[in-house]
């Protein structure tokens, strides 16, 4: 046993399994354990919801169900996602697996790894992606589930942030002839303009409607950052640079002589790319701002009608009917939605249509 223990370590540092395929070595001698609870995951796959980031969830994972949950969301190119399982009992694992969008079909992107509650992806395309979270094994315990995004690059208006974005990509420009390649971040002349990354100051001038400016590169193949409208230079070409270093001073010269002081900042790749995701700061939801209605695993509905959601607000598809007396299972909530789970489907339930059993 030791000889083979030290084998799969060995093995583990090559090929770097998934949590889930250490985890199916445990059940060697109860094969039988292990597929239904592999058959519980691949069923899981056809009955996802819907939710919107940040998203959260309080609830608990019961010996007797051990179900699995299954959210779709967005993701956005130029955003580090994170999804977090808090637990009250931390012997008891979670095995988190992400999958991308890809036509009909879902494709595996990432897992987490052995022993971590938590997985981080940074996705290479916008697009829909699919979040499951499943307990191992007559796991017993709360949770508190938490998915959110954080930009990969930093701020690049010293002591600014989201409400100083005052103009957006897309925005017509010059009657519509051409759109806004970038977004535009408000300040005071003189401001600092940062740096919202490591790298490399490819080159600064002054002329043509972005006036005083100032191009960084990431790396020898990344991204372009154009920052423009500067009152004055401070970096010089060539120079390297490091996250948060000063490129120069907010203004508003160029094509922006008649606008109030501000920051012109695009990103170019083989093309301009929206820069929003790459630097809108997003909050996160905490356990201190979730207090759990009910301390019970299964509800009954309280009113003649009670409509079943793809997601946590009225604006998502309907997707089921249920009437008084039906009795439900409750996998978790947010805000006043619970999670629930009918014979046949999960759904999203407003809180006010249910009651203890």
């Amino acid at each position: 046993m030791f000889a083979c223990s030290k084998l799969n370590k060995f093995t583990d540092t090559l090929t770097q399994p998934s949590a889930r395929e250490i985890y199916k070595r445990e059940f060697e001698e109860r094969p039988a354990v292990f597929s239904h609870w592999q058959a519980k995951f691949e069923s899981a796959k056809t009955d996802s919801l819907q939710v919107n980031l940040p998203y959260a969830e309080v609830g608990s994972f019961s010996f007797l169900q051990n179900e699995v949950l299954s959210y779709e969301l967005a993701l956005q190119k130029g955003t580090v996602f994170t999804a977090e399982v808090a637990k009250d009992s931390a012997h008891h694992r979670v095995f988190i697996d992400l999958f991308q969008q890809k036509d009909s079909t879902f494709q595996q992107v990432e897992s987490n790894q052995p022993e971590e509650n938590q997985l981080r992806f940074q996705p290479k395309q916008s697009g829909t992606y699919r979040i499951m979270i499943q307990p191992e094994v007559a796991a017993h315990t709360s949770f508190f589930i938490s998915f959110y995004e954080e930009p990969t690059y930093h701020f690049p208006v010293a002591g600014k942030g989201n409400e100083a974005i005052q103009s957006f990509w897309g925005n017509a420009r010059d009657g519509g002839k051409r759109r806004h390649e970038g977004i535009d971040i408000f300040a005071p002349r003189g401001t600092p303009v940062v740096a919202a990354i490591d790298g490399r100051v490819s080159r600064t001038g002054n002329h043509g409607l972005g006036g005083k400016q100032v191009w960084l590169r990431e790396g020898m193949f990344g991204n372009s950052l154009y920052y423009a409208h500067l009152d004055s230079i401070i970096a010089q070409s060539g120079q390297k640079v490091k996250m948060g270093d000063t490129l120069g001073l907010v203004g508003n010269t160029g094509n922006a002589r008649t606008t109030p002081p501000h920051l012109h900042f695009g990103i170019y790749r083989s093309g301009a790319i929206n820069p929003l995701p790459y630097v809108f700061q997003t909050k996160r939801l905490r356990p201190m701002d979730f207090e759990p209605q009910f301390q019970t695993n299964y509800l009954v509905i309280k009113t003649s009608k009670a409509n079943l959601r793809q997601g946590p607000d009225t604006s998502y598809p309907k997707i089921g009917e249920l009437s008084r007396n039906d009795t439900i299972q409750l996998l978790g909530e947010y805000k006043n939605w619970l999670h629930v789970k009918t014979p046949t489907q999960q759904a999203f339930l407003h809180a006010s249509l249910a009651k203890g059993l």
